[in-house]
This record gives structure tokens, sequence and C-alpha cells, in this order.
């Protein structure tokens, strides 16, 4: 690194310092002309890169320099330093073990796209160690996670983006439907509908040898200690090239030990615009009733019987009741996507596309020129990354920053629990607590396995 090269970059540390972590993205639109001095750019490193794992990194060259990347399988690893070598021209330093990766005092800020159950140990230890995080979602296996989170944040003043980018990215449809709604194109909100897939159950997936290259004790983490599963069949399209029924690379989300299932997977991107939108992402739902559910295997106590299958749920509608009584239902069935319905009109949203007739009136009857930048705060960023490193220098957090997040997540959470002990929750967001039931209570929080509690 040069003297130049030094200079900038205490410049950037000095600036992302001077203030503190309170408040939320003003949207300045400073850094964006910042970023054409390659001097001055922050430094990154990704902690799992599979998938989505390379989707943010792949996305985020244009804003920052990746000094290095880690994974617990040594094949993954490899792959992804080559591919990173191309796209910045040197290859990032490659760690089995990620903490390794955060003793390093040159690297500014960690992207985490782990599975699921990794998330809030590798979260903590890294703004801990000084880091700035963005985190994929869902951020946590447990609403207790998620508080212990937005302690550390606090504590340490780090800045925090969660991956929920259709709060950025997607065309801005989904800020345009937030927008509408707040302008009063379908008046009062009766009902909110998010559609999130199903999924499939697995057959009996035998235990076999790990594969070469992979870490597999350390890839179970804070999880239960259990043997590696697979069977030949190898999957396809998004995500391929690893076995299709398994509890390792990609199908681990079929899996309550790594994830929460659909319902926190695309539930973590739909239910979080309908609760910004309700806004409600500051207070939750007052009950949870799982109206109608499918579980892949039999359950007893909230927990499977046997653990040789996947376990999360394959059809379900859940009603949550949100502030000012409004339903949101959370189902498996119709398309993905959000359907909003007011006293004027209704209208739906996805990835793809926004239609209804308050969208077709839009033509005739335009949103005010600010609609858009008033709900995201400010100019929208180019993408999601763009928005973190902007918060990083201004030292406010981002979009989506971790108590909306866990607001919203803590309705995919309870649905979960009252799927797994079929019944009915009612629940405190003052206390973010279940009224009356120790048993649904138990499952807020979970205990690591001995050896990867959280070093704090």
């Amino acid at each position: 690194m040069s003297a130049r090269q030094k200079l900038n970059r205490r410049h950037f540390l000095q600036t992302t310092g001077a203030a503190t972590a309170a408040g939320y993205f003003a949207g300045t639109s400073s850094l964006g002309n910042a970023q054409e001095s390659p001097n001055e750019r922050p430094v990154f490193a990704t902690i799992g890169l599979r998938n989505q794992g390379w989707t943010i990194t792949n996305k985020s060259f244009k804003y920052a320099d990746f000094a290095a990347m880690a994974d617990v399988d040594a094949n993954v690893l490899g792959e992804n330093i080559e591919k990173a070598k191309k796209a910045q021209g040197k290859a990032p330093e490659g760690y089995a073990d990620y903490r390794k990766l955060l003793e390093r005092k040159d690297i500014d800020a960690v992207m985490i796209a782990a599975p699921d159950h990794w998330h809030t140990k590798i979260s903590v230890e890294a703004m801990l160690a000084g880091k700035d995080v963005y985190c994929e979602k869902p951020l946590t296996l447990t609403i207790d996670e998620g508080k212990l989170i937005e302690k550390i944040v606090k504590q340490t003043g780090r800045v925090f983006q969660v991956g929920t980018m259709q709060r950025t990215e997607n065309n801005q449809r989904f800020l345009q439907a937030i927008a509408m709604i707040r302008d009063g194109r379908i008046g009062e909100i009766r009902k909110v509908t998010c559609g999130i897939n199903g999924a499939t159950g697995s057959p009996v997936i035998p235990a076999i040898d790990v594969p070469k290259g992979l870490d597999w004790d350390f890839w179970l983490g804070p999880a239960p200690k259990v043997p590696y599963r697979a069977l030949p069949e190898m999957r396809k399209g998004y995500g391929g090239g690893v076995p299709l029924y398994t509890n390792c690379h990609y199908a681990w989300r079929n899996w309550y030990e790594y994830s929460g299932g659909q319902m926190n997977d695309w539930g973590a991107h739909h239910v979080d615009i309908a609760t910004w939108a309700l806004g409600a992402d500051q207070s939750g739902p007052s009950k949870i009733t799982p109206v109608s559910f499918s579980l892949p295997v039999d359950y007893k106590d909230g927990h499977p019987t046997v653990g040789d299958q996947y376990n999360s749920p394959t059809k379900f509608e859940i009603h949550a009741n949100m502030p000012g009584d409004i339903p949101l239902v959370i189902t498996s069935e119709g398309d993905n996507g959000i359907m909003f319905e007011g006293t004027k009109g209704r209208f739906f949203v996805n990835r793809g596309k926004i239609v209804g007739k308050p969208v077709e009136d839009l033509e005739s009857n335009p949103l005010p020129e600010d609609a858009i930048e008033n709900v995201y705060g400010g100019p929208v960023a180019a993408n999601h990354t763009d928005n973190f490193v902007q918060a990083m220098r201004s030292r406010k957090q981002p979009i989506s920053d971790v108590w909306t997040h866990n607001r919203m997540l803590e309705t995919c959470h309870l649905a979960n629990i009252s799927i797994r002990l079929g019944r009915e929750l009612n629940w405190d967001p003052t206390k973010r607590e279940i009224v009356g039931d120790d048993e649904a209570n138990s499952f807020l929080s979970r205990e690591s396995r001995k050896g990867y509690e959280i070093d704090m």
C-alpha cells in the first residue's frame, strides 16, 4: 500500500468513526462521488461464499476492495477467491476459520452469508472486533438472538445492514408500493397478504461420508452435532451442483436446526415490506393464528421426531393481527408477492411487477416527485451495498437496520412457533414475549453447542 493510499484510508476510518450509530439512513449522495477515487474505498471481507455470498460480493466490487474471504468448504473458498481475483485484479486471502479473518485490523466491514444458524455468532463477534456488518437475511434463528444483536450494535456503535435488499433494489417497485399507500391511493389498508411459496418434504436421507474439503463439524457450529446426510440426486438451477436432498449446502433452508424454512427465507423479504407499509416496524402483531399448515414429519412438543428428513413446513396459512387490527396473511398459496387491499382499491407487487388499477391510475395522476425518496429517507442508493457504504461514512444506520428487521422477523419467528406447537399465540410487542405460554416462550432462544458459543 502506498503512502497516499494509507493516508486516504486513514481519512476514511476517521470519517466513519466520527459520529455515533444513532439514527437511520438519511440518503446522502456524497459517497457516490467519493467512490470515483479507488484509494478511498473501504476494505471488505466475505464470510460464507456459496450462492448469496458471491452474489452480494459481486455487487460490491464497485464500492469496496475485498481483502479476505472465509468458508468452511475448501472447494467453495478456492472457487470464489479465483472469481474475486478476476473481478478486482487481486486475490483476497482465504480462511477456513472466519475468526482469523476478524483479527485483521485492515478490514473495515464484513459481509456475512453463512447459513442462518451462524448469523448471530459471526455478527456479534465481528462487531466486537470493530467491523461494520452486512449480514444476509433472515438475521437470526430466534427472537432473543435479535435482541442480542441490537444490544451489541448499540454498545459498539457499528453500522449494520441486513440483506433485505427489496428495500433498495428491484427497480424500486416495493418503494413505489409503500409510496402509493402513504399517498392514500388505496385508502385505509384493510388487509395485506404475503405469498411466499411452499416447500417440499424429502425422502429419508441417509448418513454418508463427508465430502472432501468440507469441515462438517465447523459447518454445524452452534447447531447440534449430527451426521452429514445426502442422496445422490443433484440440485439443478440456482444453487445447483450440490445434492438435492441433504442437510448441508442449499437444502439447509428446509431444517429448523439451521433456518426457519420458507417462513423466514421468503417471509423475511415480503413480511418486511408489508410491515414497513403498515407502519408497524417499531411494534408488531398481537396475535398469531395458524389457520392451516402441513409439516413433512411428525412433531412432539414442538420438535421433530426424526432427524433424517426435512422438517420445516411445506404448506401454511398464518394470520397475524397487526396494529389497528389489520390482518396480515402469510400463505404458501398463490403468486409470490404482496397484495395490499384498502378501502379504495388494491394492488399486487413482487420482484417482477406491480399491477392493479391504482397502479394504472398513476399514468394520469402520478405520485409526487419526492414520494419514493420520502419513503427511502433520501435519494435511493444504486444498490444495497451502496447504501451500506454511505451509512459507513455517515455513521447512520442503513435502510435495512437491525431494529426494524427484527420487529418484522418476530412475526415470522412467531408464525413458525405457532406451527411447531399447533396453536394460536398471543404476543406482547412491548415486552417482546409470548403471553401466558411458557412452552412457546422456550422457543424464543436456543442453546449453542459446546465449543461454539458466542465469543463475547
